[in-house]
């Protein structure tokens, strides 16, 4: 009797028949990270409470991994300048690994690049932070990202690159 009353995933389904998409994440990882701090002296020498401007890019991939294993990247390009000088460079890449279960193939590229990386940016973003305070500047937070309009401007861009039926 103590047996029926469980929970169990996909509950009043039928036994073997669970066809709810899934997403679970595996694990989390830095993949790659340098911190660039080549002019240090002369930066914080001169720079004594001047902001250096910052340029921030950033580019997702998805890749298969296996039949249901797939990785999130996040790859940070930062480059902070003092005028003409570079006052630092940071280069991340921060991934994940899920497990997709049950989804339609035209939905997983989506969750790859928008919902994975939206799970895995508070990470990133702390890694990022840490690294320019270690650095001996003032940490770098981040502001959020859309990654849905990330994702919507890139099949844009992809879309204006492949040749029309009609061309």
């Amino acid at each position: 009797m103590a047996d029926e009353n469980k929970a169990t995933p996909g509950a009043g389904a039928t036994p073997g028949t669970d066809t709810m998409p899934r997403a679970t994440i595996i694990n989390q990882y830095i993949k790659d990270l340098s911190f660039e701090n080549p002019n240090a002296f002369d930066i914080f020498k001169a720079s004594a409470g001047k902001a250096p401007k910052i340029d921030v890019s950033i580019d997702i991939n998805g890749i298969k991994k296996s039949e249901d294993t797939y990785e999130s990247e996040l790859k940070f390009t930062i480059i902070a300048k003092q005028g003409e000088t570079n006052a630092f460079v940071i280069e991340l890449v921060y991934a994940g690994l899920f497990k997709v279960t049950n989804m339609p193939e035209e939905a997983v590229k989506p969750f790859m690049h928008i919902q994975a990386p939206f799970i895995l940016f508070p990470f990133a973003r702390r890694v990022i932070a840490d690294a320019t305070r270690d650095g001996g500047y003032p940490p770098l937070m981040l502001d959020p990202i859309d990654f849905t309009g990330l994702y919507q401007a890139r099949m844009q861009a992809e879309a204006g690159q492949t040749p029309t039926a009609n061309a």
